[in-house]
């Protein structure tokens, strides 16, 4: 390597060339793909979609054109990105169930409500919408600033300038490095409402605002159940959610019956993954009180679901799936924008409205300055023209026989250029049919606008009653009593949550619950004999333990790590199987080993004990876990595990340890409690001596323990008696080698 090569060579920190580069992709990510702007709601990708559009001509009166096409018109001059990037991009503007307003009018197939793709770009065609065309209003009057194409051959806009509110009325969605958008769709007549009020009162609040604006209008419809005090802290701040329902109604059906009937889902929510979860779910057994669920859908939304009987309540059932299915979503707004200096921020609907003001009335003074510039040119060519008139036929003869007709028209008539080329470019015949009345009426006309643009430049109350115009035509275009206009999300007023308890409606049938060595967990319909268990397990495994149940009951697992963990019976698979892994349906560790799994009674209470004879009593209420993670109950570590639970009913309480020694107390002496480490039962000297068995009994029938030779009692236990927490004498004689006091 030569020694100049080595010269040129640039030491940097790897930490800080990776900084500056990554920094320098992040603000290209936000900034050129995934946040829209504030002034005209749009992100550069559909900004260059619509104005190669306008460049071709697609107006709404033009004839569909294929949209392969156009995005290689968009490819080739203004977006040098992925051809699916920029179809996509084009679709979603064409999709009525994703934007509010579309602004391509598609024709083909550009994809459903059910989440199918749309067809290749090769078969659709497209040209714009309305509210495109309004979106890009007075882009030819020098309205915005126009910046070089990627390759410096042509130009293009860096906003688009038209009134018609982007942002607001079809809202936005966006993955950047760091930060995220979405936005909601609004209906834009009461977005127009909401920009006259700030005009008119640049401070207004949010609560006014809303007034005016009350919320989203989703494509898709859907009913909106948050309270209005939600709805102006979200705008207020710019975050915050939606709760989106489905719209549905009850239709009735011959003796008696009836079904639901969905219209409308939440806005977002792909129809056939909807359809999907809820019968994943009807199968699975986790909505008892449905039936069935069937999609009847065309052009319009019908998914009919049918009650499990024509008792179950309408509204109990609906609540049940909005609590756990998509038929109730939340929209998680983010109103993430580039504001009008370039920098992402989240702005609050005030200052969006204020923004996009100020960037109409910059719009506007663009647009009137440039009609002046245009008015001024006519004026000094309409002046020349008259000039002509006066004196047709000598500046015929100049023309005609002078060789530089330009320089003596200039020195005999005073003649700007702009004048004597506006004459030398006007045709002789068209120079014969000149009048002064019509010159002169020309010139009136031109000079009476220039003093209204003139006043309105220098009027700034003229010039926000303008905008108040733009946006009264813009609502009365989109009013709501138009099919487009109409408002589709519905508010309904906040009423008080529906408790369903499906329990109730579960039909109540005998089970078999079984539980394999390996923790795979089955339920058999009715009870079976539990001597002579005619089950098969995979190879391997055996069973572990087995008990009768109802399909109503709730199935309880006390784990060596304190926990408690509910599943419903009704929930259990089908003994017809080898069953499922009870730790994948309840987050059961790998290191935890199932203590006890029993029918829990709500109304019972439960002695827990660890290994080195602590313990207490806890409600069986307190016992149900919610969730899949269990409940924490017992606090223990490694070297002190949960090692028993069982039921408490009785008033004494018998311990045996591996010291030998027996103690027996009363067990108002057990505290209850909710979540703790417990008291000591049974005292024990040697860090090896642990609990071997507890047992509950009522002092009035006696002590005893029971072996496979039967029951033996204890004529005189009294001696055994004393307080707990105590080490207890030793084990009377024939009880059991084992330490247990059941067989």
């Amino acid at each position: 390597m030569s020694k100049e090569i080595i010269e040129n060579i640039d030491s940097q920190q790897l930490a800080e060339a990776l900084s500056e580069r990554y920094l320098s992709y992040a603000v290209s990510t936000i900034v050129s793909r995934a946040l829209p702007d504030v002034r005209d709601g749009l992100k550069p990708v559909h900004r260059r979609i619509l104005y190669s559009m306008l460049r071709q001509k697609l107006s709404p009166a033009a004839a569909f054109r294929k949209c392969a096409t156009v995005v290689g018109d968009v490819l080739g001059h203004y977006h040098p990105h992925g051809d699916s990037s920029v179809y996509d991009a084009m679709v979603r503007l064409a999709q009525d169930f994703s934007v509010r307003y579309p602004l391509i009018d598609g024709q083909g197939n550009f994809g459903n409500i059910d989440g199918d793709p749309q067809a290749a770009y090769r078969y659709t065609e497209s040209k714009m919408t309305d509210a495109a065309m309004l979106i890009m209003e007075g882009i030819d009057e020098n309205s915005v600033e126009m910046m070089p194409n990627f390759d410096g051959t042509t130009l293009e806009p860096t906003v688009m300038p038209g009134a018609f509110p982007n942002l607001l009325a079809n809202g936005g969605m966006g993955i950047a490095v760091g930060m995220a958008t979405n936005i909601p769709t609004h209906n834009v007549a009461e977005v127009c409402d909401a920009l006259a009020l700030v005009i008119d009162n640049p401070d207004a609040t949010t609560a006014q605002i809303i007034k005016r604006m009350p919320g989203p209008d989703f494509p898709t419809g859907g009913i909106l159940i948050d309270s209005m005090d939600t709805i102006i802290k979200n705008y207020e701040t710019g975050r915050g959610a939606f709760r989106i329902r489905a719209k549905w109604s009850v239709e009735n059906l011959e003796r008696g019956g009836w079904q639901a009937v969905i219209t409308e889902i939440p806005y977002g929510i792909i129809k056939s993954k909807l359809v999907e979860q809820i019968a994943g779910l009807i199968d699975s057994k986790k909505l008892p009180l449905v039936d069935d669920i069937a999609d009847e859908s065309t052009t319009d939304v019908r998914i009919v679901i049918t009650p499990k009987n024509r008792n179950v309540p309408a509204d109990k059932m609906m609540a049940h799936l909005f609590a756990t299915t998509d038929l109730e979503y939340r929209f998680n707004m983010n109103l993430n924008v580039i504001d009008s200096k370039g920098a992402p921020r989240v702005m609050g609907i005030g200052d969006v409205l204020r923004e996009f003001i100020a960037h109409q009335k910059d719009v506007l003074q663009r647009r009137t300055k440039w009609r002046l510039t245009n008015i001024e040119r006519r004026l000094e060519v309409l002046g020349g023209l008259l000039i002509v008139y006066l004196n047709l036929d000598r500046v015929i003869e100049i023309i005609r026989n002078e060789d530089d007709p330009k320089s003596v028209l200039v020195a005999e008539f005073n003649l700007t250029d702009v004048q004597v080329e506006a004459i030398l470019n006007t045709r002789l015949r068209s120079l014969r049919k000149l009048e002064e009345m019509e010159i002169r009426r020309e010139d009136a006309d031109l000079r009476a606008e220039q003093q209204k643009l003139q006043d309105l430049l220098a009027n700034e109350s003229a010039q926000n009653d303008q905008l108040k115009l733009w946006f009264a035509d813009i609502k009365k275009r989109y009013d709501k009593k138009t099919a487009l206009g109409r408002r589709r999300s519905e508010w309904a007023e906040q009423s008080e949550e529906i408790v369903v308890n499906t329990d109730e409606f579960i039909e109540k049938e005998p089970l078999t619950v079984i539980l394999s060595t390996m923790g795979w967990i089955r339920a058999a319909k009715g009870h079976m004999d539990l001597n002579n268990l005619d089950v098969k397990f995979k190879e391997g495994d055996a069973l572990q333990t087995a008990f009768h149940a109802m399909s109503t009951d709730k199935i309880n697992m006390f784990t060596s790590s304190g926990k408690m963990f509910t599943l419903s019976a009704n929930d259990l698979p089908s003994a017809r199987g080898f069953g499922e892994s009870v730790r994948m349906m309840a987050d059961i560790g790998a290191d935890e080993e199932i203590v006890r799994i029993f029918v829990l009674d709500t109304n019972a209470k439960y002695l827990v004990v660890a290994r080195h004879g602590n313990g207490f009593v806890v409600s069986g209420e307190n016992c149900i876990a919610q969730t899949k993670n269990g409940k924490q109950v017992m606090n223990v570590d490694a070297q002190n595990p949960a090692i028993m639970c069982l039921p408490a009913s009785g008033d004494t309480v018998a311990v045996s340890g591996s010291n030998d020694k027996l103690l027996i107390f009363a067990a108002s002496e057990i505290p209850e409690m909710a979540r703790g480490k417990g008291v000591i039962l049974q005292k024990y000297n040697a860090e090896r001596t642990y609990v071997l068995d507890v047992m509950f009994f009522d002092a009035a029938n006696g002590f005893g323990w029971t072996t496979g030779r039967g029951t033996t009692k204890l004529d005189d236990w009294k001696p055994w008696v004393a307080k707990r927490a105590s080490q207890g004498r030793t084990i009377p004689l024939g009880f059991p080698r084992s330490g247990k006091f059941g067989k």
